[in-house]
């Protein structure tokens, strides 16, 4: 071994960026692509068999009409309760942890929502709109089905993100990943509205 000591070159570690997006935010953003893309492909089933129906006659004969105005009551809660969950959202991001009441608020008119579906599709089905009673009714049911699941889990969530504020172990990131996929559960529901609807 010779007498110099072997030097060892200094090699800094290598700076990490900062994450624009935390990986919770990130994972949500790619599910809402995903279930956009879902309900774009229902959507573009739904016109084309709508736009080839027999004699242009929509919906088919004997089938009952979707009530418009009286879902519109369902629409206004479900608005609301997006529009509740974007002030605790924000206050929330800010610091401000006092927002039980607009969480609570948020996930009892989703609720809400979700309730007056369930009444709606019982009084359908009386009138002879199934799953099984034409294209329209399959149309339908798939459609709108898809929405109130993807609801019902988005309320889970937005439970969880309650009892989670009251334990006081609700974080940044989990809020706006729960709050991401509301804002979808609410936003896609106007394109199914009046696509499915009118």
């Amino acid at each position: 071994m010779s007498a110099q000591a072997r030097v060892i070159p200094f090699r800094p570690r290598p700076h990490r960026a900062k994450k624009i997006v935390s990986n919770g935010v990130l994972g949500m953003i790619l599910f809402v692509f995903v279930e956009i893309m879902l309900f774009a492909g229902f959507i573009s089933a739904f016109v084309i068999i709508k736009a080839r129906a027999v004699g242009s006659v929509w919906p088919p004969p004997n089938q009952p009409r979707l009530p418009f105005a009286e879902t519109a009551v369902n629409t206004t809660a479900l608005i609301a309760s997006g529009i509740v969950l974007l002030i605790a959202h924000t206050m929330f991001q800010r610091g401000n942890r006092d927002i039980r009441t607009l969480l609570a608020a948020a996930t009892v008119l989703g609720g809400t929502f979700v309730a007056l579906q369930g009444v709606e599709w019982l009084a359908l089905i009386q009138e002879g709109l199934t799953i099984t009673s034409s294209t329209y009714g399959a149309l339908f049911y798939t459609i709108i089905g898809a929405h109130a699941l993807h609801a019902v889990a988005a309320i889970a969530a937005l439970g969880w993100a309650f009892a989670r504020l009251v334990g006081d172990r609700l974080t940044k990131e989990a809020m706006s990943t729960v709050a991401l996929f509301w804002y979808f559960v609410v936003l896609v529901w106007p394109f199914l509205y009046f696509q499915v609807y009118l």
